[in-house]
């Protein structure tokens, strides 16, 4: 059946990131999800890396946007936009998507509309067809679980919008819950004290490189420190500053208690078999939050379940929205919704009028 299809992707389109997988190739593109767009033409001037390398250093008329919030397509136009200069950089060509199957993730827990935002955005770009699948379920089959047996496990995944805790067994999402906190949120609380404590503004580059070079979630972590440079708000004037990595665990550490009550949230949805479960199976981590230095044995310790992190833990969810395009790619569960060309007047017209009911 998958054989009519010229090419199949699996995709992860994050709030932070975006990568792509291609059937028979592996992972072909990891690269930012920004926009950079002329405001006065709207002319699109950079996507991805080019476009991040910006932030900070454009002038007025540039607008530098992230399409995505929270996991979810907050700017569909400039999601389009950012698809296509991404499966034309890959393909190089203009046929883009046509004739393709695509796979795409999405946060557990989202609404039907804004899926359906996801799929129709793919499908916009030529895609035969188009299936919505859920974050935890892609990430823990790309770190290689067997998520179709009758066995509990636990993931958390740990993006740049959003931390997910899911359940997951017989293939399915027993429970799950969703923090919109994650990655860029530590970046922004990064931000904000250098600011109240320095009187110093530092950029969005600035504070992530801060976090990767001395963020940590280990309280006995050998100090390290990093001079950082930015604008001091009395005087105007470029200024210094050294900080520590045990500031920053302090700004880690508030993050991190939202994690565990997230652990223990889900945790209390989930029968007691598949509790008992988690506790065999350890927990699974994923996601750019994942490589923080002493995550994983900080939750290991505060929750008491061994917590192993993916080998690969900011690729697994396109690998495994990948692997779903061949053996998992005529199931149909719960979590997953296939959506085709035919079927897209229809929705459109049906969902507008259902959905603005609601609202």
């Amino acid at each position: 059946m998958l054989k009519r299809f010229d090419k199949l992707y699996g995709i992860d389109l994050g709030t932070s990131n975006t990568v792509i997988y291609e059937k028979g190739k592996g992972i072909v593109l990891s690269e930012p999800s920004v926009v950079a767009v002329n405001q006065n033409t709207g002319e699109l001037l950079a996507v991805g890396a080019e476009a991040q390398a910006m932030v900070g250093r454009a002038p007025g008329y540039v607008d530098i946007t992230y399409p995505l919030t929270n996991g979810v397509i907050a700017n569909i136009e400039m999601t389009s936009r950012m698809l296509q200069h991404f499966i034309k950089k890959i393909q190089g060509r203009k046929s883009l998507l046509r004739s393709s199957q695509v796979y795409i993730s999405v946060p557990c827990g989202i609404t039907n509309v804004q899926k359906r935002a996801v799929e129709e955005t793919i499908i916009h770009k030529g895609a035969r067809r188009a299936v919505a699948v859920e974050e935890p379920l892609a990430a823990a089959l790309g770190a290689g679980l067997l998520i179709d047996e009758p066995i509990g496990h636990l993931v958390l995944d740990i993006g740049g919008g959003t931390c997910q805790v899911a359940v997951l067994s017989l293939g399915g999402i027993v429970a799950s819950h969703t923090v919109h906190r994650a990655g860029m949120s530590i970046d922004q609380d990064i931000m904000d004290y250098v600011k109240k404590q320095y009187s110093l503004e530092i950029g969005e580059r600035t504070a992530e490189e801060i976090k990767k070079r001395i963020g940590t979630a280990n309280a006995s972590a050998e100090e390290r420190t990093l001079d950082i440079r930015g604008r001091d708000m009395i005087s105007g004037l470029p200024r210094s500053v050294r900080l520590s990595s045990g500031e920053i665990y302090l700004l880690v550490d508030d993050f991190f208690k939202t994690l565990v009550e997230a652990i223990r949230t889900t945790l209390d949805q989930c029968p007691p078999e598949l509790a008992g479960d988690v506790i065999e199976q350890g927990i699974l981590l994923c996601g750019g939050g994942a490589l923080l230095e002493g995550i994983d044995k900080r939750i290991q310790a505060e929750t008491g379940v061994h917590v192993h992190i993916a080998e690969d833990p900011l690729d697994c969810t396109a690998l495994g929205a990948g692997m779903m395009l061949g053996e998992h790619g005529s199931r149909r569960s719960m979590n997953q919704r296939t959506y085709k060309p035919e079927e897209q007047v229809a929705v459109s017209k049906g969902s507008s009028n259902r959905e603005g009911s609601k609202q």
